[in-house]
């Protein structure tokens, strides 16, 4: 016979827990302690099993027998609900033991650095995580919600730093989407909180774009009396189109003065893709010269305080300012910026010699791989005339524009 609210309420403990039904499957157990377990019973095949549905009077016998009858519902269809959750139970378990943070560095160390991205990129992962781990390093990934991860980004903002804030946002983004492809996370909160950050200006590097002020910078150059190594770096840097870490962490055994080329490998570039730099007989002629000082072993641009170290990334523009150019007139990166525009003004080189000499990456990947062999021969010409030109600039001539003649 169905059980009753005050038949619940009356039953006392005994010696030892005993039982009391109510309907199709359903009944009471009470403990010597007086506790009223909500127990469900049914077979899987030949086998009884139970599963415990919760504690009276906090389940009342109402909720009791609707959770009994989903039960029942999943016996049915050929479920098993104790199974079902006893797993539930040790996924919550597991997922609440797996913290942001710890996601984060297995998504570094496994998905970044052993697909062989740059030394620099892995620097800049780390440094948004450390500003994470703070707020949400410790909470399980699957419990974060959005407003968790607003706020230190909010924080950052308010300190003006509005691209940082937008990279984390972007990092944590790829960090949850991480935990949703390894099962330990269900989605990905940071979705939600595209517009709920200041887009920051487009800042470009500074760079010069005048022929006569590039002149008037090489000059600078050849006159500074710092440390002979950062000389060298800078004399190099505006003949060679690559970024500042890229210089920085150039090697001896990559160069081949024979063959007149430089070989950078894919992990020390920003695209992941190996690049070949093509050297103006300028730039070996530097490198033979700094080589004769230095050796042919390890850093090209050690650090001054240790040889196996490269030398620090602003190194070439703490020498800029030295030189009396401020950060609005030059810096390394906008060397860059000075050769492409230049080059492409001249209007002697196709501008895919002038991207694939700027290792800038091909929005099309069919015309890419088609392309990738192209091009060679023209900007080992590209090279050797900007580096002729940029002597005629030191001496105080204009740049050699032959598209006329």
């Amino acid at each position: 016979m169905p059980l009753t609210d005050s038949q619940l309420k009356a039953l006392r403990p005994k010696n030892k827990p005993y039982k009391v039904a109510d309907e199709r499957g359903l009944y009471v157990e009470v403990t010597p302690i007086g506790s009223k377990l909500w127990r469900f019973r049914y077979r899987v095949g030949r086998t009884e099993k139970k599963l415990s549905i919760g504690t009276y009077p906090d389940l009342s016998l109402k909720e009791a027998r609707n959770a009994a009858l989903e039960a029942r519902l999943a016996v049915s269809k050929g479920g098993d609900p104790a199974l079902e959750k006893r797993k539930q139970k040790i996924r919550a378990e597991f997922i609440a033991g797996i913290t942001f943070e710890e996601v984060a560095r297995e998504y570094i160390d496994q998905m970044m650095a052993r697909n062989g991205r740059a030394d620099a990129t892995l620097l800049k992962a780390n440094y948004f995580l450390d500003k994470l781990v703070r707020s949400i390093g410790k909470r399980p990934l699957e419990q974060i919600e959005p407003f968790e991860v607003l706020a230190p980004l909010k924080r950052l903002e308010a300190a003006g730093k509005h691209e940082t804030a937008k990279k984390c946002r972007s990092f944590a983004s790829r960090v949850f989407r991480f935990g949703v492809a390894t099962a330990r996370c269900a989605g990905d909160p940071t979705s939600l909180l595209k517009g709920a950050l200041i887009t920051p200006k487009v800042k470009h590097y500074a760079a010069i774009l005048e022929p006569d002020e590039l002149g008037g910078l090489l000059r600078a150059i050849d006159d500074y009396t710092g440390h002979p190594i950062t000389k060298y770096a800078l004399l190099v840097a505006p003949h060679v189109f690559v970024r500042p870490g890229e210089l920085r962490h150039a090697e001896w055994s990559e160069f081949n003065f024979e063959a007149g080329v430089w070989k950078i490998s894919e992990g020390k570039m920003k695209s992941r893709r190996a690049h070949a730099v093509p050297l103006s007989s300028q730039v070996i002629a530097y490198l033979k010269e700094l080589e004769a000082m230095l050796g042919s072993e390890g850093y090209v641009f050690p650090s001054a305080r240790s040889e196996t170290r490269p030398m620090s990334e602003n190194t070439l523009n703490a020498a800029f300012r030295r030189m009396g150019f401020s950060k609005e007139e030059v810096t390394a990166h906008g060397l860059r910026a000075t050769a492409s525009t230049m080059l492409n003004e001249c209007g002697l080189w196709s501008a895919d010699a002038i991207e694939r000499a700027l290792a800038h990456g091909d929005s099309n990947a069919v015309r890419g791989i088609y392309h990738r062999g192209k091009h060679w021969d023209e900007r080992v010409r590209m090279a050797q005339w900007w580096s002729d030109n940029l002597d005629q600039l030191r001496a105080g001539g204009r740049i050699l524009n032959l598209r006329a003649g």
